[in-house]
């Protein structure tokens, strides 16, 4: 005779389907906007011998703090990074190897850390920026000490530089997370 299924436990972190879909489609949008972007600002910042991710990183650190701002669960921009870590891996682009995990985990991690300490959830122009900043710092920092092997000089000022981009970054995430707000809201009202 067949044994009936043991009743569910019930968790307290419930991700519907739409939020999932979402994180996928950002962990993609931050992808695309690497592959677009990335090559644009190295022409710009080639001659001046500065890297392009520490510049460019902003725009593409910026979906996973939106993927938080609208799906509003601890661990989004956690699943957005590892989403586009496993991405990584798969498509020739943007491969350091196994480092792919730290490198994409961490400003992920990062974000959601940032969020959980100081309790917003993307709500508001500073926490974006704030978010976004530290998440391009330490993507940067990353990628500058384990595949670069750059000095402590030069890391500190990728850093500065990397904060400043990811606060544009973090700027813009505001703006679309607002004007999404304001259509969302819009179309619910009618």
């Amino acid at each position: 005779m067949n044994q009936p299924n043991p009743p569910l436990r019930h968790s307290n972190l419930k991700i519907a389907t739409v939020d999932l879909v979402l994180m996928a489609l950002f962990a993609s949008l931050g992808l695309a906007t690497k592959n677009v972007f990335h090559p644009l600002v190295a022409l710009l910042t080639g001659p001046l011998r500065v890297p392009a991710g520490a510049v460019a990183g902003g725009l593409y650190m910026m979906w996973p703090v939106m993927a938080y701002g609208l799906v509003r669960k601890p661990g989004a921009a956690t699943l957005v990074s590892l989403t586009q870590a496993f991405i990584s891996l798969v498509v020739p682009f943007g491969n350091f190897g196994v480092l792919s995990f730290v490198i994409y985990l961490l400003p992920g991690v990062a974000i959601d850390t940032f969020f959980f300490l100081l309790k917003h959830k993307a709500c508001c122009l500073p926490c974006c920026m704030g978010a976004c900043a530290i998440a391009n710092v330490v993507g940067t920092t990353l990628i500058g000490a384990l595949v670069l092997f750059l000095p402590t000089v030069v890391l500190a000022f990728l850093a500065i530089i990397a904060a400043i981009s990811g606060s544009i970054g973090g700027f813009i995430a505001n703006m679309l997370l607002v004007r999404i707000s304001k259509v969302y809201a819009g179309g619910k009202n009618s």
